[in-house]
């Protein structure tokens, strides 16, 4: 065999020993990659085949991963730009990591977000640009509780009646933080419909935790018409739910999806971190 025809050959090999294993779970969104160490750094190929994952299924998690807080933002890196999140928390040494526990050591907590549900939601809605990608990885879990459950807005917009699709049309809601000082001054408010740059597929882009009203429409008609969507997202053939495992790491997309974390006992630890990509993009219909 020539030089070339070997070059060529080893190429072959090495693109094939580079694929990942993609399992779907059969629910509405979500897959598993496998045969994936995240504490190596990925080949190009191998980003590019966990991105199109998450562009197809929305959400998708790796199993068993071991991996030091560099490892988590240079796995984030190869999606976008991993920034420090907005809220404040304790000094650390790479300051991408945002701690999500409710665990408390010498009487100060650790991180945020504490034990209770926390309703469905995209990341950071209430920002101008607002969340993209958002990666977690779980130190320690809950014996009961604390599951992760992802909504397919795509799938939710989709199946609406078409006079409901019209009456939304050039709708936009307004998205706030209940705690005050983490909100712009300025109302933000988005498409209730948002159309992905990438997949130019459109979703349901409000929910009951960030959305407070929608523009131009009284409160009572407004707040009919969020209640309605809610219970539409909510329906249970567009949820899909993550059994958490110490080790796993999730790569999610905000734009075509929400999540909500489910409670847990308050006397059960619970130690998740979080990389975080936003601020750009600005959400159109």
């Amino acid at each position: 065999m020539s030089e070339a025809g070997k070059a060529v050959t080893g190429d072959m090999a090495k693109a094939a020993s580079a694929a990942l294993t993609i399992v779907p779970t059969g629910g509405t969104l979500g897959a598993e990659i496998k045969n994936c160490d995240l504490s190596a750094p990925l080949m190009s190929a191998q980003a590019a085949q966990v991105r199109q994952a998450m562009l197809d299924y929305g959400v998708v998690f790796f199993r068993g991963q071991t991996l030091s807080d560099e490892d988590m933002v240079r796995f984030t890196a190869h999606f976008g730009k991993p920034v420090p999140h907005v809220r404040k928390q304790r000094e650390r040494r790479v300051k991408e990591i945002f701690i999500i526990s409710n665990v408390k050591e010498n009487g100060e907590a650790i991180g945020e977000l504490g034990d209770e549900l926390i309703p469905f939601h995209s990341d950071l809605s209430y920002l101008e640009r607002p969340g993209t990608l958002s990666v977690l990885y779980a130190v320690e879990i809950p014996a009961e509780g604390g599951q992760t459950q992802w909504c397919n807005c795509t799938a939710a917009y989709e199946t609406l009646d078409d006079t409901m699709k019209k009456r939304l049309k050039s709708l936009r809601a307004v998205h706030r933080h209940h705690v005050e000082t983490q909100n712009p001054t300025e109302h933000i408010a988005h498409p209730i419909v948002r159309t992905h740059p990438e997949t130019d597929r459109r979703s349901l882009y409000v929910g009951p935790h960030l959305t407070r009203y929608i523009a131009g429409l009284d409160q009572q008609e407004g707040d009919a018409l969020l209640a309605e969507l809610y219970a539409h997202l909510e329906t249970p053939r567009f949820v899909w739910t993550h059994e958490w495992q110490v080790g796993d790491l999730v790569l999610f997309d905000n734009r075509p999806t929400m999540h909500r974390r489910l409670a847990f006992p308050s006397d059960q630890r619970r130690i998740m971190k979080r990389t975080q990509i936003f601020n750009d993009e600005i959400p159109v219909e």
